[in-house]
This record gives structure tokens, sequence and C-alpha cells, in this order.
């Protein structure tokens, strides 16, 4: 096993002190990963001293996480198949009296934080092999006397890299580095349904003519055109079966603000076995009108996975999956349902 202080080792802050500090940190805190910074360290001056590197102007987020994220391609070097998960989580900062400094609004004006939105990796196990890159933003303000008609209307005149959602565009050029820089590791960037944006599809996925192409999985949240005047899930559901199986629905419970919604991902849910079909087909996705740019048709591999009797009440469990990978052989689309069901490793990774 790798220690942490081996993980960072090789960093580089610009100071020696910095960057012995830097291991004796990282390994207090590791070793108490739910405890606050008084509350991991041994003594007030350790307490004192780590505050300090934190403060300290030559330390970053990016120098800190530098050799690490040479360790993880080192350790993807080592594989044939990775996959390279993107999400977004929140760092709520609020507190009852004076905010955090550097805090920016949430969802609303009540609570402050920033968020985060790694890459990361793991095997085809879903053994975590560390982070390839990183984005963290606070927002300035959110809009809230804007109706939802004017914030949609804004939304489509506004360039997708002054949009939030330009992350998930970055997250693939992130990963396309990473397989450029392991060429003998077929390399797979998967995104949830955040991720169903068009730009992330027409995104130029090649390396060169010696190594390939990183690879695409994301889950589809919307109803896209196809250049014979389908859609995407029509041309899924019209394919013939090719496996049936069982999934494990775990239970859900909605937020209070989200009972009210359509959306059935947002729903309450018991927990239930849920027996599936799985298709799979291509198509050929028509580009959506943006006013500063012509975008290219796509042709993607679709995978659906839906069920096929939920009880009464229930909705139908559908994951409607859009990805680059072949779908040629069963055993490729049983590989892509695989890999999609690991993409909730991050998700055990924001708990922790």
């Amino acid at each position: 096993m790798v220690s942490l202080r081996e993980e960072v080792r090789g960093v580089e802050l610009g100071d020696a002190r910095l960057d012995k500090r830097l291991g004796r940190v990282i390994e207090e805190l590791g070793a108490k990963p739910n405890k606050s910074i008084p509350a991991a360290t041994d003594r007030r001056a350790e307490m004192e001293a780590a505050y300090r590197f934190f403060d300290n102007d030559k330390v970053s987020p990016e120098k800190i996480l530098e050799p690490h994220f040479e360790a993880t391609q080192e350790r993807i070097s080592q594989t044939d198949f990775t996959l390279l998960v993107q999400d977004t989580t929140e760092f709520d900062l609020t507190r009852l009296k004076q905010q955090v400094r550097g805090a920016g609004p949430m969802d609303c004006e009540s609570r402050h934080g920033a968020f985060f939105h790694p890459l990361q990796a793991f095997d085809i196990d879903g053994l975590p092999l560390g982070l390839v890159w990183q984005k963290h933003w606070v927002r300035d303000k959110i809009e809230t006397a804007l109706s939802r008609q004017v914030k949609h209307k804004q939304r489509r005149q506004t360039p997708i890299e002054e949009k939030e959602s330009h992350r998930w565009v970055e997250g693939i050029r992130a990963a396309r580095e990473v397989a450029q820089s392991c060429p003998q590791t077929t390399c797979v960037c998967i995104g949830d349904s955040e991720a169903d944006i068009y730009e992330v599809f027409s995104e130029p996925r090649d390396i060169d003519a010696a190594t390939g192409q990183v690879h695409l999985l994301v889950r589809a949240c919307q109803t896209r055109s196809t250049t014979d005047q389908s859609n995407w899930l029509e041309k899924a559901r019209a394919a013939a079966c090719l496996y049936r199986c069982t999934v494990d629905v775990s239970a859900h419970t909605a937020k209070i603000a989200a009972q009210l919604r359509t959306s059935k991902r947002e729903k309450s849910r018991d927990a239930r076995v849920a027996e599936v079909e799985v298709r799979a087909t291509s198509v050929t996705l028509r580009p959506p009108s943006r006013g500063d740019r012509k975008l290219p048709e796509v042709r993607v591999n679709v995978v659906l996975v839906e069920e096929v009797n939920p009880p009464d009440g229930c909705d139908a469990i559908q994951w409607l999956l859009i990805t680059t990978l072949s779908i040629d052989e069963l055993e490729q689309v049983k590989r892509i349902v695989q890999s999609y069901c690991i993409r909730w490793q991050i998700e055990i990774f924001f708990r922790t």
C-alpha cells in the first residue's frame, strides 16, 4: 500500500520546508479524514502549522495535487481499461453569523460554499486509482429576480464557455490528455445525466492516428433528435433485446423542494429488485441550433437498460447510455453497463 506521504513525494512548493510540511499535514489529516484540522492534529503547534501552511501564498491545490495526478496516471498506465468519472459536488460552508471568507452563494442566498468537480479514475472492478484533474469555483452571485422563461432565454444565448456546464467539456479534455499519456490503456470518460450536453458529444476525442481516442459514456436526460427524424430513445426501443438481468434499486427519499417536481429521478421510491432488458443501437444525432457556432452531426452508440414490469405506482427504471464504445458483441454491451454502474463510486468518494 502506498502511504499518503509517498503520494505527494516530489511536490514543489518553492520552499523545501513547505514540501516537508505537506507530508506531515497530509498524514495527520489522512489518519482522521472525518475530523477538522484542530481535531485531527495532536498538538496546538501542529494545528497552527497546518493553518499557516494552507495560508501560505506558495501553496495551492494545483501544486499539492500535481504529484498525485502523476502517480494516478502511472497506475492508469498499468491497466488495460480505465474509467475516468467526472461529477460535481458542493462544499457547504454556511455559518450562522459571519460567513467564510471567499465562499459564494449556492442554490440560494442563505447557503454559502464552493463547488468541486473532479475527474477520478477507476479500474473495471471499481478500484479507485486516484484523481487526474479537478476544477473548483465559487459563484459571485445568483439571479433570483428573473423569471424561469427569462433565465432559459439567457442560458440559450450564453456561449457554453461562459456557463458552469462547460466543466463537463473541460473534463473530457482532461480525459483526452490522460489517454494521450497512457496510450496502451483504453480510457473512458463517464458522466451522469448532467453531462448530456451536445458540446460534450461533439468535443474532439482523437489522440492521434497511432493511439486512437478517449471514449465517452454518458447517461442521457434529454430527447435528442436523430438525422432520420426519430429520437435516440425510439431507436433504442426498436432494437432487439440482447439480454435480461436484475438490478438492485436503492431506496430514495426526495428532498422537500423536489417532492412536487415531475422528474422521476427526483421522486421518492422504495428499494426493490428490478428486472431489466438491455438493447443497443447506433444513431446519428442532429445538432441543436447555437447562435454563436455551427455544431457537427455526431455518430454515437446507444444502450438502453429498461425495467420490464415495474410495480404499480412506480416509474420504470431506465438508463439510456450514450457511448462511443463498440456494441458489436454482447460482452462489449455488458461491459458498457458494468462501466456505468461503477460511476456510483464517485458518489461514495463525495460522501467520504
